[in-house]
């Protein structure tokens, strides 16, 4: 059915349902007006309506307590730091405080009734329950009203985009706003009107402070609403933390449930006060409604959706996990019942402060993340975001401080005015820890500039330009600038960080000199080559990524260290060359390189011809779109470079971009071998050729002499 329907049908019930609110209300205040008056004297009045006003009953019971509580203390001083003894005894009087508690209950809830059962019949006899949802009525009458008249905003936030981090900030402040105000409506509504008429104390505080409990259950329901995004019909939602839908389902429940039982609590306390209730009873009142806040929470831990799918392992189980946080909140609400509150807020402090920094940082880079970031699916954080995380982050540990200080009977402001070694120890623990907290955000600030310039030399643009060799400089430079700020920033913590904490840094400083010039003295080479690395690194004789050659050292330079070059051979071996050992430094990767080729033919070759063949291959290779972007000039023939014993050998240059010769080059050699075959030139290929000239003839006799002389001596062997 759709929302505007839903609306038309329910607008008589919400009519209907404030126009009896405002009937039940008027008559309400037409009884107080026409209620008949007490027989009893104006005395007995004016003291029975002073003993029912609460500013009076709280003071009765303040000095009541007091007496009984200096009635049961020892004469002798008490100490600040209680001994073992002093504990248990404590914890003595805190257990038959409360088992007393349970005893005197049903008399001090008779009492109270009294009270309240005379505020009203003063009232007309109308009890505070049809108040409450009467004004609740009402509450909700008006909230009806501001969503009519809300409907154009509500469309605009249907419609609203959440592409970029403008429009996801404004977007999210229009929802919390809106929300805020949804919900204001009802406190108006119905706290509102309640309180322009004139009621008893007791039916006043009832009423108002239930009413009040349930404007904060909705604000908190609203708000994780804003927050999580649970519904399933609002999927487009952008949600703030980042989890998943049956998560944001599950915790948006449990943690609007957890805030409104804890709000009713804290309201029923105190109008148990108010009608007279014991201090112990209401801590036992207390302790049992605190029974339904461990539930829900061991509820919400056990029944929580598990981020793991069912192939996957974590380190600790999740049923392990499961009982761990049983056993915490258990041991929680029992330190909280046994009255030993310092180690309550130090364990709640301990387990809340981790997740509220880590629910905070992923909250902040989920909602300042940039759309760049959601396209190359890397996670980079931006200025803004660093600073506002580390903000919140500081904020959230100073007032973890500040909430342990006060749990702890510690009252800084009077730290500043004592002076002994521990407050000085406690004095410098929080001066360190502010300088360590502004350093850090120092850092991150400048480590994620420093990362994003980074990420943004990544793309690699036209080989050769002025934007690609300055790309690649920053690439060089960047990293042992980022490593530098390191190192500088820890060294400046460490030293405020001393300074703070009462260290004299000066003989520190001025020792750490000494050494440092020993260390220079005894590691002479070490000095050497960083000084040598600054000076190659000002002169730009290298970058990442380029080809170099220094003596027997050559290769792609691949990163740097303070004080040595890796350099990867292009057969893969890595290299790693200190900067001294360096020397000239011969660089293959700048600007442009000229590949000379040299070709042999025979001597009967066509040279005009093989030349234009030559030069036609050129222009095909320099016009071909694989070529043209890398090749300066195209390739051509010199001329004959030398007459050699087989052939002719001619040369040839060609102007190409640094490394992108040598696949050239293979192309114009194949290219030229098939159109010398075809045009019938011919490639010179080394010969050996013996021969006599006219000793040949001389030869010949020789040996046709010495054959006659053996024949002749054959004949007549005598």
């Amino acid at each position: 059915m759709p929302l505007l329907s839903k609306i038309r049908i329910f607008r008589p019930l919400f009519t209907g349902a404030a126009l009896a609110s405002v009937l039940l209300c008027a008559s309400i205040a037409v009884a107080q007006s026409v209620t008949p008056a007490s027989p009893q004297p104006e005395s007995v009045q004016r003291f029975i309506g002073m003993f029912s006003d609460p500013d009076v009953q709280r003071f009765l019971q303040q000095q009541s307590q007091a007496a009984k509580t200096a009635a049961e203390t020892p004469s002798e001083t008490p100490n600040a730091d209680p001994s073992f003894s002093e504990f248990a005894m404590r914890f003595r009087a805190h257990a038959s405080g409360l088992l007393g508690a349970i005893q005197s209950f049903p008399l001090e809830t008779m009492r109270g009734g009294t009270v309240l059962e005379r505020d009203i019949q003063a009232n007309g006899g109308t009890r505070p329950i049809f108040l409450v949802a009467a004004f609740v009525a009402v509450g909700l009458a008006a909230q009806w009203l501001f969503w009519w008249i809300s409907a154009g905003w509500r469309s605009w936030m249907a419609r609203a985009p959440f592409a970029t981090v403008r429009e996801r900030v404004i977007a999210l402040a229009a929802r919390i706003l809106w929300a805020a105000c949804y919900v204001l409506s009802f406190g108006l509504g119905s706290i509102g009107f309640f309180l322009l008429f004139q009621w008893p104390p007791v039916i006043r505080e009832i009423v108002v402070g239930y009413l009040f409990a349930i404007v904060v259950f909705r604000l908190a329901s609203a708000f994780f609403d804003v927050l999580l995004a649970p519904r399933a019909e609002e999927e487009g939602r952008f949600r703030v933390v980042p989890i998943t839908k049956d998560a944001a389902g599950h915790w948006a429940k449990r943690l609007g449930y957890l805030v409104g039982w804890y709000a009713f609590g804290w309201v029923t306390i105190r109008l148990l006060g108010t009608l007279g209730f014991s201090v112990p009873a209401r801590q036992l009142v207390a302790y049992s409604l605190g029974l339904v806040l461990l539930v829900i929470g061991i509820e919400a831990v056990w029944r929580r959706p598990s981020r793991l799918s069912a192939g996957q392992a974590s380190r600790i189980g999740l049923r392990a996990r499961n009982w761990l946080w049983t056993v915490y909140f258990v041991a929680v609400w029992l330190l909280w019942v046994v009255g030993a509150m310092k180690l309550f807020w130090i364990a709640v402090v301990c387990a809340a402060l981790p997740g509220a920094i880590a629910l905070t940082k992923a909250s902040v880079n989920n909602i300042l993340r940039s759309s760049a970031e959601e396209e190359d699916g890397h996670k980079k954080g931006t200025v803004v975001s660093v600073i506002v995380e580390r903000g919140i982050r500081a904020a959230l540990i100073v007032g973890a401080i500040v909430l342990l200080a006060d749990a702890l009977d510690i009252r800084l402001t009077q730290m500043t005015m004592q002076d002994s070694p521990f407050l000085r120890l406690v004095r410098g623990l929080l001066s360190a820890g502010i300088i360590l907290l502004i350093v850090d955000l120092a850092w991150s600030v400048v480590k994620v500039m420093i990362d994003r310039k980074l990420g943004d030399t990544e793309a690699v643009l036209e080989v050769g330009s002025e934007r690609e060799r300055r790309r690649t400089r920053l690439r060089t430079l960047l990293p042992i600038l980022r490593n530098f700020l390191m190192i500088l920033f820890v060294a400046i913590a460490i030293m405020m960080a001393l300074s703070s904490l009462g260290v004299e840094i000066g003989p520190l400083i001025a020792g750490a000199g000494v050494v440092g010039v020993a260390i220079g003295f005894g590691a002479q080479t070490v000095v050497k080559d960083v000084i040598s690395g600054m000076f190659y690194l000002l002169d730009d004789a290298f970058r990442v990524g380029e080809y170099i050659q220094s003596g027997s050292y050559k290769g792609t330079v691949e990163s740097f260290s303070l004080r040595s070059i890796k350099l990867r051979h292009h057969r893969g071996a890595v290299y790693i060359v200190p900067f001294s050992e360096l020397g000239a430094v011969q660089n293959m990767s700048r600007d442009w390189v000229i590949e000379k080729m040299t070709i042999t033919i025979t001597y009967d070759s066509d040279i005009e011809k093989a030349r234009k063949i030559i030069k036609k291959i050129g222009l095909e290779l320099f016009e071909d779109p694989e070529f043209k972007p890398t090749t300066i000039e195209p390739l051509k023939m010199q001329g004959i470079d030398s007459l050699g014993d087989s052939g002719l050998l001619l040369r040839m240059k060609v102007m190409t971009l640094p490394g992108e010769q040598f696949t050239l080059k293979r192309r114009a050699l194949r290219m030229i071998h098939q159109a010398f075959n075809e045009n019938g030139i011919k490639l010179a290929v080394p010969t050996v050729q013996v021969s006599g000239g006219k000793d040949d003839a001389v030869a010949a006799a020789a040996q046709q002499t010495l054959a006659a002389q053996s024949a002749a001596t054959a004949a007549n062997p005598a």
